[in-house]
């Protein structure tokens, strides 16, 4: 079962859904009951990107590229790797692949693009970092409200190597953000982070799989959630230890926070670990706004909706921190005000 089998062959019972476990929470096959037609070619003129003009773009509309779908860095780059969906009420997939070769240095400013609504849509992308290789990818997701988007990564990391993600979404009707990372150990470095910031009846699903199964590897993972209205957020994250992946240092937090009755944050933060030698926890918070905290910015004389917009940008903002490209940063600390002043 899976989004691309399903778009590809029209059948709707290739959809993922609640009997799945991993798709439980975000259940597809209920939700679509007839295959959208595919998405047709798009000449409309593709709008300014969300994180500004970069030296070199990778652009998919309705899931064709505009130019190629493979990108190989070189010494230091940048590349900007956009996906837009830009036809009412169809489907449409599309793949891509990111090297990085050895001692090279690559940020990825990755954005999910919408110029219609009710569509269908699928992204592969496979990242590739040789020894010694750094890659940061910073994704932007803005769907429509009654888009269904899925966005599947799997990373390739070498020995020595170093990933680095922060996801920044808003959610859509049904959203997935899938990442599956093999560590290899040998002192290579990841850090996986997001951010989901939901209102109305948006649906958001952050999911991720690291499997260490070398010695020597760490990951530090972070995710914080801000849900209200009847929004729900979905956080899976596991982390697996093989035998013999001896001194692994992992470490993972999820923390929500949920701003009204009717929202709905499901976690499951997961660890297996078969190996003796190492440095693993997770930590999974879900409450509501500090009632003093607030109390006390009031009698500051700060109203009350800016005063709630502080402290949730504040609890979310330890993961913007977080963003290595100063540039990318400064634009998703803009990003996050400006959805939490909604």
């Amino acid at each position: 079962m899976s989004v691309l089998s399903a778009i590809r062959s029209g059948d709707v019972a290739q959809l993922p859904g609640k009997r799945d476990e991993d798709w439980r929470w975000t259940d597809l096959r209920g939700l679509i009951r007839q295959a959208p037609p595919p998405s047709p070619a798009s000449e409309a003129e593709l709008p300014p990107a969300p994180f500004g003009p970069a030296p070199a773009e990778l652009a998919f509309v309705n899931g064709r590229p505009l130019a190629g779908s493979t990108y190989e860095a070189a010494g230091d780059a940048v590349v900007a790797l956009r996906f837009v969906s830009a036809s009412e009420g169809t489907s449409h997939a599309a793949e891509a692949r990111i090297v990085v070769p050895a001692g090279a240095r690559l940020t990825v400013l990755e954005s999910y693009e919408h110029a219609a609504g009710g569509y269908l849509a699928v992204a592969q992308v496979e990242f590739v970092v040789a020894p010694g290789a750094s890659l940061e990818r910073i994704v932007l997701c803005d769907d429509d409200a009654e888009g269904v988007s899925v966005s599947e990564a799997t990373v390739v990391l070498s020995p020595g190597g170093r990933f680095a993600q922060t996801l920044v979404t808003s959610g859509a009707r049904r959203q997935r953000l899938e990442t599956r990372l093999l560590h290899p150990g040998g002192h290579a470095e990841v850090r996986l982070d997001g951010v989901y910031l939901l209102g109305g009846k948006r649906h958001a699903d952050l999911t991720t799989v690291v499997e260490h199964t070398g010695v020597d590897g760490v990951t530090a993972q972070l995710t914080k959630g801000v849900v209200r209205d009847q929004a729900r957020g979905v956080f899976q994250g596991r982390i697996i230890v093989a035998e013999g992946a001896d001194r692994t240092d992992a470490r993972m937090g999820h923390h929500a926070l949920i701003l009204s009755d009717r929202a709905e944050v499901d976690a499951k933060p997961e660890l297996e670990i078969y190996a003796d030698d190492v440095a693993c926890a997770h930590g999974n918070t879900v409450g509501a706004l500090d009632d003093e905290a607030l109390f006390y910015a009031r009698q500051r004389g700060i109203p009350e909706a800016e005063a709630r917009a502080l402290l949730t940008e504040a609890f979310v903002g330890e993961v913007v921190e977080r963003i290595e490209h100063e540039a990318a940063r400064e634009l998703v600390r803009g990003w996050v005000a400006e959805r939490l002043r909604v």
